[in-house]
């Protein structure tokens, strides 16, 4: 996330970083089942006259013969999982699960002994189940924690986390009260304990962290402490800059701290040092872009790409390819020579020199007005 991103209108600056927090921590929810899986050899509805009406019939059963790879088994099915297997649109020769409990159906693909029925043909063959008709199957399924505060903010099925998981759906920011994360956070531990869920932390990462002001850096010391707490890299290109939200502090002149975070959140991070970019490094990025990109540039351009990059920015010299590369074909070339950088540098400044035009400009401006006349 971007450190902008908390001042929004719909929701708290706190409420963003609380999401943001809790997206990063994911939970594996492992699952065992009773299933019955195979491909399907015989699919025969059963017929019965309707109790409710002489003049029509209704389905009283459905017999499914179900193959793998070890044996076969044939099952009497309830008439609401034919019906479930009619919405899947199964047909012999598909490899299908049904699960026990609930007797939902899934249909896996088509069996891949019918890979050669038709010469093209949209459809995805699985090869046929391993083992007996009749096993115990884990399912493994991720979620955040701010799936779930999302799913339970507007509940609507049973209170077990899997049916949680299956409200999953919506948009629109709602912003969910702490008591709530709490309940949550007690069924996740509890879940936890029983061997069900495993709990994984992920990596939030915070560009431009200087955006954010006291209330959010208050915030973030608070939920670093938390054991339910995400790695958090912070990003900032700022070196002594004033804490955003402090500006009337200080007799007005604000506190001024290093990166634009207070001293108690710095000594909580561990500062990675950069360095910049060397002549070598600057090459090796700008061969891998044009790899990537498939332009073509001589050695000599590529040089001055990479003299350039060192002057001013290398994103700088990665923006100068693709007019260089234009340049180039509209010359009839088929590679990108010296000279088409040149011609760059002549109609483009990098920051460095445009500010150097400006400062020139008002000098020159300033000169002007202080003319006699």
């Amino acid at each position: 996330m971007v450190g902008s991103e908390v001042f929004s209108g719909e929701v708290k600056k706190t409420e963003v970083l609380n999401g943001g927090f809790r997206r990063a921590i994911g939970l594996r929810i492992k699952e065992t089942k009773e299933v019955y899986e195979g491909e399907v050899t015989e699919l025969t509805p059963a017929e019965t006259e309707n109790p409710l009406s002489g003049y029509g019939k209704t389905i009283s059963h459905v017999i499914v013969g179900l193959k793998t790879a070890k044996g076969t088994k044939q099952l009497r099915l309830d008439p609401s999982i034919y019906e479930a297997i009619q919405k899947e649109r199964v047909v012999v020769g598909d490899v299908i699960y049904i699960e026990a409990n609930t007797g939902a159906v899934k249909r896996v693909g088509r069996s891949d002994a019918y890979a050669t029925e038709f010469d093209l043909e949209a459809e995805e063959y699985v090869p046929l189940p391993k083992g007996d008709v009749h096993k115990r199957k884990e399912l493994v399924q991720d979620v955040t924690l701010h799936d779930l505060d999302m799913a339970n903010a507007r509940p609507q099925g049973g209170q077990d986390i899997m049916s949680v998981m299956g409200q999953l759906v919506k948009g629109g920011r709602t912003e969910v009260t702490d008591k709530l994360r709490r309940e949550i956070n007690k069924v996740v531990d509890r879940y936890i304990e029983q061997g069900v869920a495993e709990l994984v932390p992920g990596v939030l990462f915070i560009d431009e962290v200087h955006m954010l002001d006291m209330e959010c850096f208050t915030f973030l010391n608070k939920a670093l402490e938390s054991p339910m707490s995400p790695y958090v890299v912070l990003a900032s290109n700022r070196a002594n800059c004033v804490i955003r939200g402090t500006e009337y502090d200080n007799g007005g002149q604000g506190i001024v701290s290093p990166h634009g975070l207070p001293v108690d959140l710095l000594d909580r991070c561990m500062i990675v040092r950069t360095y910049p970019y060397k002549l070598d490094e600057v090459r090796h990025v700008l061969e891998t872009r044009c790899r990537v990109e498939g332009t073509a540039v001589s050695a000599e351009a590529l040089e001055k790409l990479a003299n350039e990059g060192i002057q001013s920015s290398l994103r700088y010299a990665l923006q100068l390819l693709t007019p260089a590369s234009i340049i180039a074909r509209l010359s009839g070339r088929t590679q990108i020579e010296p000279r088409d950088v040149g011609e760059m540098n002549s109609l483009f400044l990098d920051a460095k020199r445009s500010a150097t035009v400006l400062r020139e400009m008002e000098t020159a401006t300033a000169g002007r007005q202080g003319r006699p006349q």
